[in-house]
């Protein structure tokens, strides 16, 4: 059961690919659709981070075991959707002229904040297994604990790069500050048992 329902999860996953071609094939894209592409893969990598951050909270108050099956595939997805992000950003805004990205890397906040979160997510990516998680044991824990970092280095980078609008980057930031909370409750009350 675990193993169709997990399936069914990963094809879930996949509809911001789905959303994005849709649009590309009936050119719903707009004036800007690199822009668009850009923003759309953005936006999702927090969508996922939060769902990510949402399980161990969502155990907790179901009392249900079954949503830690989902975790290492979610966080999978922020690292997937996080590089294509920034793969877009690189390829099909700038076609790899280094010279302006790394100007831009210097130069505007939402940049270094971005790249630095998506630098963190490669160890969590390629120590996902459960191989690595006896491998590491300990270490494997605060390793992932790198993920409230690239949540607030995410909201970070959206909230500086929208400049004007702050409605949507608000959204995310009572989400993440939302999950952290229950994340310190749950360790307070943990630790007094």
């Amino acid at each position: 059961m675990i193993k169709y329902s997990k399936i069914a999860v990963f094809l879930i996953c996949l509809w911001p690919i789905y959303s994005i071609l849709y649009g590309i094939y009936f050119d719903e894209l707009g004036a800007e659709p690199v822009k668009k592409i850009i923003h759309h893969f953005g936006e999702w990598t927090l969508i996922f981070i939060c769902l990510t951050l949402s399980m161990t909270p969502l155990r907790k108050i179901t009392k249900l075991i079954f949503w830690i099956n989902y975790r290492r595939m979610l966080g999978l997805f922020v690292f997937f959707y996080a590089t294509i992000h920034m793969l877009t950003y690189i390829g099909l805004d700038y076609w790899f002229d280094w010279q302006p990205i790394f100007d831009d890397i210097i130069k505007k906040k939402y940049i270094i904040v971005g790249f630095l979160a998506w630098l963190f997510l490669i160890p969590l990516a390629l120590t996902s297994s459960q191989k690595m998680v006896k491998i590491l044991k300990e270490n494997w824990k605060r390793i992932h604990r790198l993920i409230y970092i690239i949540a607030i280095f995410g909201v970070l980078h959206y909230i500086w790069l929208s400049k004007t609008i702050f409605f949507g980057p608000l959204i995310y930031l009572i989400i993440v500050l939302i999950l952290f909370l229950f994340r310190i409750k749950m360790n307070k009350s943990s630790s007094k048992v």
